[in-house]
């Protein structure tokens, strides 16, 4: 065990870990957050920095483990009690080596910046100011990179605008804000807080499409027919006011006309929502036909108090209004890969590739159980085979099930400078070109695109090596960023979950078994949270597990537990700490 950890540790990088400080009279110890590090790190008193009982620290090992020695270090960095409000995210923020602060030449580049448009770029850019354009978000949003607008033509067909954030044109390529934000990769959302890409003068501010505001723009025109088909498009730079700042809430109140006064508030515009949630709808069954994967899987709202402590835990509720952004972003995104696939411009493409057949077998065993079976080979398969199972499924007791299930078989969505398609949303190209302000490689391909506009679309093959290569070293560093990040929110969600469950002690509740493992059963409850039953507290009963079917199987009774089966379980115990909560079932 101790020479894994060494193993770890060196495979990682990691020489310093943040923990729990465990203090004794003439030593202490620290207990790693990580779980995957094995021992607590031994600390001499000399090595202790003044750090407190309880307190999370970070700590610099100065040994590792040898035979029957514990690893040894010294404290470089008090957190804080772990109990305050910002510890835990510093903690996060520790674990992960995540750049938190800005350094100062990065804020005085930023600080350099006017907070208005630089009107000598006016006559290279269409002038919309005067078009009706609504940024739709949720309520707490601040950085607002995508703006909308819809019209219907004479000849019938739609005329959507999409307009995103011009952050090339002040985040210039090798600036100190460039190179931080290549650094950085994404923005980082843990608990109520952001850890931005780019300093918030620039994501709240001059690159924020705020209301009223003049903002210069990447904006992709599109002309659709009445079956969701893109007649034609265009590309271009310009300028635009946003009419109104818009939330998911206010725009579906508005849609089922529910809500008088806020139907009042905003009844010049109605017919342009109306018009907004047509074409959603056509471009959503145009999806849903091609075999877009359509996953119950809801996100978590996590609400805190103002000392960071959680205070509900539920599921995030969505309306169609989402769908209204989402599926204009997704069209934007194909518009602009496919244009610049047959550019054979160095790009960065979002990238899904289809499932491996091994595994797809293996969702095979599980599907059999709900009587339902993916169709296929390692040559033919597409994602439709998928998106039927999900709709048999739609409504039905196993539908998350299934859904967690297909989601663990498909690969993960990376960033590459080769366009292989996406396979869950069934498109032959894809990017991501709509959020600039959060995520580097949105932000590398408007610089692409900026330069081809500026450039009459005509592209040095010098130019073209020296951007394939960045694509290449960007898209490669940007999903690693992005995969830190994920791991990281997860990381939060999982310890304010179990925070949140830490007083609810002896409370019944009905969930759902999400997955079943040789040590025990994971069930979810209706508010997100998951929780794992120990054999032990499954029952009076000894289960034999079965690995291929992944169920369990009473010896005496015969009882079988599968994977979507409802459950009545008790909460036996919840740690903020080892950021897990347990359950036993309720017989």
């Amino acid at each position: 065990m101790k020479q894994k950890t060494i193993d770890k540790i060196k495979q990682t990088g990691k020489n310093q870990i943040v923990g729990t400080f465990k203090k004794n009279k003439d030593f202490g110890f620290v207990v790693p957050d990580n779980r995957k590090i094995g021992s607590d790190i031994f600390i001499a008193k000399r090595n202790m920095k003044n750090a407190k009982n309880e307190q999370k620290v970070v700590v610099q090992i100065t040994k590792y483990p040898k035979k029957e020695k514990s690893a040894e270090g010294k404290i470089i960095e008090v957190l804080g009690n772990k109990d305050e409000a910002e510890v835990d995210l510093l903690s996060l923020v520790k674990e992960y080596n995540l750049p938190y602060k800005f350094p100062k030449f990065v804020l005085e580049e930023a600080k350099q910046i006017k907070q208005e448009i630089e009107k000598k770029d006016l006559p290279n850019r269409v002038d919309l100011r005067d078009e009706s354009i609504f940024t739709i978000d949720g309520e707490d949003a601040k950085d607002l990179d995508d703006a909308v607008c819809v019209k219907k033509l004479e000849n019938g067909n739609f005329m959507l605008g999409v307009h995103i954030a011009d952050v090339s044109y002040y985040v210039k390529e090798n600036s100190k804000l460039d190179l931080e934000a290549v650094t950085r990769g994404t923005s980082v959302y843990i608990f109520d807080k952001v850890i931005p890409m780019l300093p918030r003068r620039l994501s709240n501010g001059i690159c924020s499409l705020n209301a009223g505001k003049d903002r210069y723009t990447l904006s992709v025109e599109m002309e659709i027919d009445a079956k969701g088909n893109v007649i034609s498009s265009d590309i271009f730079k310009a300028v635009i006011n946003v009419t109104e700042r818009m939330n998911y809430t206010d725009v579906q109140k508005i849609l089922d006309e529910n809500d008088k006064e806020i139907t009042e508030k905003y009844h010049k515009y109605i017919e342009q929502f109306k018009k907004m949630e047509e074409l959603a709808k056509i471009l959503q069954n145009k999806r849903i036909a091609q075999g877009y994967l359509e996953l119950d899987i809801p996100e978590s709202k996590i609400v805190l108090n103002k000392k960071g402590k959680p205070i509900d835990v539920r599921k995030y509720e969505s309306s169609f209004s989402n769908q209204i952004i989402e599926q204009f972003m997704l069209t934007a995104n194909e518009v602009v890969a496919e244009k610049f696939f047959w550019l054979e411009a160095p790009f960065i493409y979002r990238v899904h590739e289809k499932p491996d057949m091994e595994k797809v077998k293996e969702l095979n065993k599980f599907l059999f159980n709900f009587g339902y079976k993916i169709k296929g080979n390692k040559e033919n398969i597409h994602p439709k085979a998928f998106s039927d199972i999900l709709k048999k499924a739609k409504g039905k007791p196993e539908e998350k099930v299934i859904s967690n299930l297909i989601l663990r078989t498909l690969k993960i969505a990376i960033y590459e400078n080769e366009n292989k398609g996406h396979f869950g949303i069934s498109s032959k190209y894809y990017c991501h070109f709509t959020s600039p302000i959060r995520r580097y490689p949105d932000l590398f391909i408007h610089r692409i695109i900026s330069k081809y506009i500026n450039q009459g679309y005509n592209f040095s093959n010098r130019d073209k090596e020296r951007y394939t290569e960045l694509a290449k070293k960007y898209a490669e560093e940007s999903s690693n960023r992005e995969k830190n990040a994920q791991k990281m929110e997860r990381e939060s969600e999982d310890i304010k979950k179990a925070e949140f469950m830490e007083d609810k002690i002896g409370n019944i509740y009905n969930g759902i078994i999400s997955s079943i493992t040789s040590f025990g059963v994971f069930v979810e409850l209706e508010n997100t949270v998951e929780g794992l039953i120990r054999f032990e507290n499954l029952g009076n009963e000894y289960y034999i597990y079965d690995d291929e079917k992944k169920n369990l199987t009473g010896e005496h009774t015969k009882q079988v537990f599968k994977i979507g089966d409802k459950i009545q379980v008790e909460v036996i115990e919840a740690s903020k700490d080892l950021r897990r909560v347990w359950f036993a079932r309720c017989e």
